[in-house]
């Protein structure tokens, strides 16, 4: 149950060959400045691009993947760091790319791709730069940025130190005289389990105390994140932060938008299920971290054998292909299962074009951890379905529509679980509890911290200050606004912001989750209710890979996001699962 990076490199001093590889490709593609404009050295420039994708890709992954299996071993550490490096020189090398085929003309250069087959792949690339030629600056200025980039990139690799090589994890005194461990990965189970408030709110704290004793520290890395997006706002003339991250994939901010009005103006279920939870579990009054309590004590737990077992039936139904795919992504070697000191918290599928995909855990024998299995074999067998489809440079697909493939196993794992079981009132419950917490947290949660990055953002937009107590203000205002909890009255949890690690490594990505969610269940609904190719129109979503724009994409799997409604299903969705819950759980 550990991965095996053999696969990628048989030993260290393979790696390191690849390493060189890379660089060498690094350093010839530098040479090509000022040759675009013949078209032997356009093809030869694109040949090599495609080998750095191969080559350079791959070795990178490698450091990457040894580095979050241990991210206090300084020899990984400094193994990433290289090759992040060469990346950033890549970024240099190439700084002249786009500027100097901006100057040859959209004629011409789509001209060069009709000469030749075998540059075909590159197309969509060069129309997607050609529609942001407004935004790209001369060859001097995208170099002077691109010398700038590793240090404007400087605030991701300081959270990392400070979040999971310096964090040391926390021993505390469970009240039945146990003393244990408490880390990122694990303290929700412990507070899942425990009958005393007393208790979990020690829990709690004993992770989220760390983030309030470096909240300046933090505020610090933060800004270093606004200000660079900032800059480059500002340097590539945008009208906000928010449309520099969007435009490129031809995302409307209206999406955007509109997804937060339909979240903001939807909460009354939020607080119906929050009063119907704590009139349940017969609470005082609502903490935050209570949402990860049971309102049916399950205490079964899921090796992870059954987790795939469970997945696996659950999409008996599909062709045979989408199942293969399924148990490939899962197969032995690929997948590093438990937790253990110094691993990357959380759980992800890394994947890279033409390789076969890698999925990290942190299995801690929950339910939660089951349905996390399907969510991450849902990004591999995307990846694999787009490796099989598209050309090296068109497999990746955006993060807009990541959540999608992972998202559908989901719904489609807890109708297997809800209609296919034997359940008991309890199982029940603990089901459509699963279902709406799905919703809160990908949905309603994703969406807040959408909302706080948008306002964090705006900060720096307006020269506002950027200090904990103005990133926390936002943070207490939504809460109070979404959940109507005083996260003030928590004491810790105010510091939310420096727990979330996207907001420092991927500024405005999580409100993708909740677009994923509703463009996934909409997809699921077809497919469920049998609509006439469906499924079909699904799997040319997954084969697809990043071949179109993603709404463009969404569109033909037969979602629009550019129309309200699609967040108008989830939130009629949650309607209907509170309305079923509260029904079970007074029969």
């Amino acid at each position: 149950m550990k991965w095996d990076l053999t696969y990628l490199y048989p030993s260290l001093e393979a790696w390191e060959e690849g390493y060189q590889k890379t660089v060498e490709i690094i350093e010839k593609l530098a040479t090509y400045k000022g040759k675009l404009g013949d078209f032997e050295q356009f093809k030869a420039y694109f040949a090599l691009q495609q080998d750095i994708q191969s080559v350079g890709l791959k070795t990178y992954q490698y450091a990457s993947l040894l580095s979050d299996l241990d991210k206090k071993n300084a020899e990984n550490s400094a193994r990433l760091q290289r090759i992040q490096i060469a990346f950033s020189k890549l970024q240099q090398a190439t700084a002249f790319e786009e500027p100097e085929l901006i100057a040859l003309g959209k004629e011409t250069v789509l001209g060069y791709i009709d000469q030749d087959k075998s540059l075909e792949e590159f197309r969509f690339g060069l129309v997607k730069l050609f529609r942001r030629q407004e935004h790209i600056l001369d060859d001097n200025s995208e170099t002077l940025l691109a010398n700038f980039s590793q240090l404007l990139n400087s605030g991701r690799a300081l959270y990392s130190s400070l979040t999971v090589a310096d964090m040391e994890p926390s021993d505390i005194m469970l009240e039945n005289g146990e003393i244990t461990t408490i880390t990122n990965s694990n303290y929700r189970s412990y507070i899942q389990k425990s009958d005393s408030e007393k208790e979990r709110k020690e829990i709690f704290e004993s992770v989220f105390s760390y983030y309030e004793a470096h909240k300046n520290t933090y505020a610090s890395i933060y800004k270093t994140v606004l200000d660079s997006d900032y800059a480059n706002m500002k340097a590539r003339k945008y009208n906000s932060s928010l449309e520099s991250y969007l435009f490129n994939n031809a995302i409307p901010v209206e999406v955007y938008h509109s997804l937060a009005n339909v979240a903001k103006n939807n909460t009354a279920i939020i607080k119906r299920y929050l009063d119907l939870r704590k009139k349940h579990l017969g609470l005082s009054e609502t903490h935050t971290y209570d949402r990860f309590l049971q309102l049916a004590k399950d205490n079964r737990e899921y090796e992870f054998e059954d987790a795939k077992k469970l997945f696996f039936r659950s999409i008996r139904h599909f062709p045979q292909d989408f199942q293969d795919k399924a148990k490939e992504v899962l197969r032995d070697g690929f997948v590093d299962v438990f937790e253990q000191s110094g691993k990357r918290t959380g759980a992800y599928s890394s994947s890279m074009p033409n390789l076969h995909p890698y999925i990290l855990l942190n299995y801690s024998k929950t339910l939660s951890d089951v349905f996390t299995v399907s969510h991450e074999a849902g990004h591999s067998m995307h990846s694999m379905y787009a490796s099989e489809t598209q050309p090296t440079s068109l497999q990746n697909y955006t993060i807009f529509v990541a959540e999608v493939a992972s998202t559908f196993n989901e719904h489609n794992l807890l109708d297997y679980i809800i209609k296919e079981s034997d359940a008991s009132k309890a199982e029940k419950i603990a089901l459509l509890q699963s279902a709406i917490d799905d919703i809160m947290s990908t949905f309603y949660r994703q969406t807040l911290f959408a909302i706080y990055e948008l306002e964090a953002h705006k900060l720096v937009e307006t020269n506002q200050p950027i200090t904990a107590d103005a990133l926390s203000k936002i943070m207490i205002d939504l809460y109070d606004h979404f959940y109507a909890i005083d996260i003030k009255k928590e004491e810790v949890k105010e510091y939310v912001w420096a727990y979330i690690p996207h907001l420092f490594y991927t500024p405005f990505y999580v409100y993708q989750y909740a677009t994923s969610f509703a463009a996934s269940l909409k997809i699921y609904e077809d497919v469920k209710n049998n609509k006439p190719q469906a499924f079909d129109k699904y799997l040319g979503l997954l084969k697809s890979g990043g071949s179109n724009f993603p709404v463009e994409q969404l569109k033909a799997a037969g979602v629009d996001l550019t129309k309200e409604d699609a967040f108008l299903a989830v939130v009629n969705r949650m309607n209907e699962l509170v309305n079923e819950l509260e029904e079970v759980l007074n029969s």
